[in-house]
């Protein structure tokens, strides 16, 4: 059993693209390295179905004690941020951050981790295709990505 940080949240950023605007393609201090961690669906189910938005939504939340409430009791909290181009240019649709934190960073270091990959050399790879201005090579090296629909649909209580 591990020992976790009740107040400390672990993000999990399932674009590739929108980690590599975070972490400067892997360059900025203390984010030098870039994990792609793979967990099982019914761990990514399972934090998405116990999460809360991160920010209040009069159209999605009762009121503001009752998001801050719900946001209290969560073990994960959904963030939605613009997602990114080739070129790191936000795009009008959001991509997902999803934050964990207590039962949930126990349950994804215990039960839900299958494969952890670092995947640092090919963000360094994809910039300097995209320094070259070679946007096919660029988008020939990123990883595969597809629209998730967990079972059962995204939970009405996430969408921001």
């Amino acid at each position: 059993m591990i020992e976790v940080c009740e107040r400390c949240l672990t993000w999990i950023k399932p674009s590739f693209l929108w980690m590599m605007y975070r972490s400067g393609w892997s360059r900025k201090e203390g984010q030098e390295r870039v994990l792609a961690v793979e967990i099982s669906r019914a761990g990514f189910d399972w934090a998405l179905g116990h999460a809360c938005l991160s920010a209040y939504h009069p159209d999605v939340h009762a009121g503001r004690d009752a998001w801050r409430e719900a946001l209290r009791g969560a073990p994960a909290r959904v963030q939605w941020d613009p997602e990114r181009d080739w070129r790191l240019r936000p795009l009008p649709w959001r991509a997902l951050q999803l934050g964990l934190s207590g039962e949930a960073v126990r349950r994804y270091v215990e039960e839900w981790l299958v494969s952890v990959v670092d995947v640092t050399g090919l963000a360094h790879a994809v910039q300097e295709r995209v320094r070259a201005g070679d946007e096919a090579g660029a988008r020939e090296l990123l990883p595969e990505e597809r629209v998730y629909v967990p079972e059962g649909g995204l939970p009405a209580s996430l969408v921001g």
